[in-house]
């Protein structure tokens, strides 16, 4: 059974990021297409998938299912895998990963909107205004949490759970920016960026060798810090 996937360009989209990671990572057949950010036919494409799809990403199961939102394609490929590991197995961490889930995919705005997802390069000299700087304390205080209730392994909740792959993006926003984290949530962002599925992601992305200056920062530019 192989679902599609719509999603845009991977230097940039974090969200197509998100909805990729929830296939990849647990192992679900998905074929991937591509509608480019910014294009004069980016809207065209995404609503062929479904008159309600404003965006990307946007999967179709193969029995017709369409979801239009990152949190949907969580919950739908979760109820429909539930052997997948999509969320943890202790009830009380379950309920903690989806709290975290749905704050990423609702809040740190001040983050999102200075600190653009940008794969291709890394920039020098980023000053973080107050207000990102506090939504790297509230990074801090949600990670450091869960890894409280971690077992073993580098993530969130010891295995690999649906809650990386959303924080995947600001994790390469940290190391993108040089945003200043704690010495807990820097060993977090490392495991993304040792991630094979990251590095698969970025690879991508930079065969197309597609650059989006809209993204651009007034600043001087790094390689990206992969390891």
């Amino acid at each position: 059974m192989t679902y599609d996937l719509l999603i845009g360009d991977r230097s940039y989209s974090s969200w197509s990021l998100r909805g990729w990671l929830l296939f990849s990572a647990f192992d679900i057949p998905v074929r991937v297409h591509m509608a480019e950010l910014y294009d004069d036919g980016f809207t065209a494409k995404v609503a062929e998938w479904s008159p309600i799809a404003g965006t990307v990403p946007t999967a179709r199961a193969p029995g017709g299912a369409v979801w239009t939102d990152s949190i949907a394609i969580a919950e739908g490929l979760a109820e429909a895998h539930p052997e997948a590991g999509h969320w943890p197995a202790d009830p009380v961490a379950r309920a903690c990963a989806r709290s975290l889930v749905a704050e990423m995919h609702g809040g740190f705005g001040a983050l999102r909107s200075a600190c653009p997802m940008n794969l291709r390069v890394a920039w020098s000299g980023f000053e973080p205004s107050e207000a990102v700087l506090a939504d790297l304390a509230r990074l801090d205080l949600l990670w450091s949490h869960a890894r409280g209730m971690a077992g073993d392994g580098p993530w969130l909740f010891g295995e690999y759970s649906a809650a990386d792959a959303f924080y995947a993006p600001i994790a390469i926003r940290i190391a993108g920016y040089g945003l200043p984290v704690d010495e807990a949530a820097r060993a977090y962002v490392d495991a993304h960026l040792a991630h094979s599925l990251i590095r698969e992601w970025r690879d991508a992305g930079e065969a197309r060798d597609r650059t989006l200056h809209v993204y651009d920062q007034d600043l001087p530019t790094a390689p990206f810090p992969m390891p």
